[in-house]
């Protein structure tokens, strides 16, 4: 699915899984996870012994950190695919994208090696690694913890990202959340194309938006979507959703509308922005403004060239980490 990209991977149902984990270095982690999600994989688990940060540390509920051997900058990216399948077309996609990183990143090794998991709850496990979190004075609170009497006078946006991505964790959909705060204007018609767990679209509600239309390809985004919406008492009214790709529906655009938004929302990755961004500007109002990020660093400029081809102006170009922001206006 293209959905709202989150380094939390969910979507995983209990079964049995073939384990494939690619022996890299920190430098490469997230290129590698960009690309793996590029070639459809699900299910990413980054391992390394890179120290915790005071604001990765500060969201955890536990007394005493473990301790970690010494950071070497060796990493270990694992991907699952559902056992008992021939997976050998797919490594070979992933082993030949390797090779192709190595010219412009580090990738150590580059080696698979590959085991079976037991059955694992995914589904549930990993919900002890999701806290609530603050972006500027927004917060974002998983629907299992209760709320603190220090936050009561935040923006709250409560998640339960359930079969679909999107906690508001990655540094895309922060960035994206940054922008939405800066170029958002009460009463805005906004549209966000890849909707994933419903995150940007609550949060462009909940500064103001008078209505919002949402699209994804996978229709659990929608489900997940609208459970969101119930939980941050929202009503469907709010927000009209559609199951489709943008690029090429011709009949998803119609239902999406032409010149009808202030602002356009996407959080997804730049090989599905690069394709998208000649059906944008007919989507926007004049003077309408697109945000969009997932678009790791060394994609910037192809994404940015997309944009400003299609007829948009570039206002802004923001970066958390290797990630990047693009903001345009029609």
């Amino acid at each position: 699915m293209f959905g709202t990209i989150d380094k939390l991977y969910g979507g995983i149902c209990t079964m049995k899984w073939d384990k494939y984990t690619i022996e890299t270095t920190t430098e490469a982690e997230d290129y590698i996870s960009c690309t793996l999600a590029d070639l459809g994989i699900e299910g990413i688990e980054i391992e390394d012994n890179v120290p915790l940060s005071e604001s990765d540390t500060s969201k955890m509920f536990i007394d005493i950190l473990p301790e970690l051997p010494p950071d070497q900058g060796i990493g270990y990216v694992s991907f699952y695919l559902e056992a008992g399948e021939d997976h050998s077309e797919k490594l070979k996609e992933v082993a030949e994208a390797l090779e192709e990183m190595r010219s412009y990143v580090n990738i150590g090794s580059g080696k698979i090696t590959s085991s079976e998991t037991e059955d694992i709850d995914w589904m549930n496990n990993w919900k002890e690694f999701f806290h609530s979190f603050t972006i500027d004075d927004i917060l974002i609170k998983p629907t299992w913890e209760e709320l603190d009497q220090a936050d009561q006078d935040k923006i709250l946006i409560e998640i339960d990202p359930g079969i679909s991505f999107g906690t508001g964790k990655h540094e895309t959909t922060q960035l994206c959340i940054h922008q939405l705060r800066k170029y958002m204007k009460d009463g805005d018609e906004v549209l966000d194309v890849g909707c994933g767990s419903g995150i940007l679209s609550i949060v462009s509600l909940k500064l103001g938006a008078a209505h919002l239309t949402g699209t994804d390809i996978d229709e659990d985004c929608i489900t997940s979507t609208y459970e969101n919406f119930e939980v941050n008492h929202l009503s469907r009214e709010q927000g009209d959703f559609y199951v489709g790709n943008l690029i090429d529906d011709t009949g998803l655009q119609e239902k999406v509308g032409t010149e009808k938004y202030d602002v356009v929302v996407a959080n997804i990755l730049a090989d599905v922005i690069i394709p998208m961004a000649p059906v944008i500007p007919a989507r926007l109002k004049k003077d309408g403004v697109f945000i969009t990020s997932g678009i790791i660093d060394f994609k910037e400029n192809e994404v940015r060239e997309a944009i400003e081809k299609a007829g948009m102006t570039v206002l802004e170009v923001t970066h958390q980490g290797e990630w990047v922001s693009i903001t345009a206006r029609k």
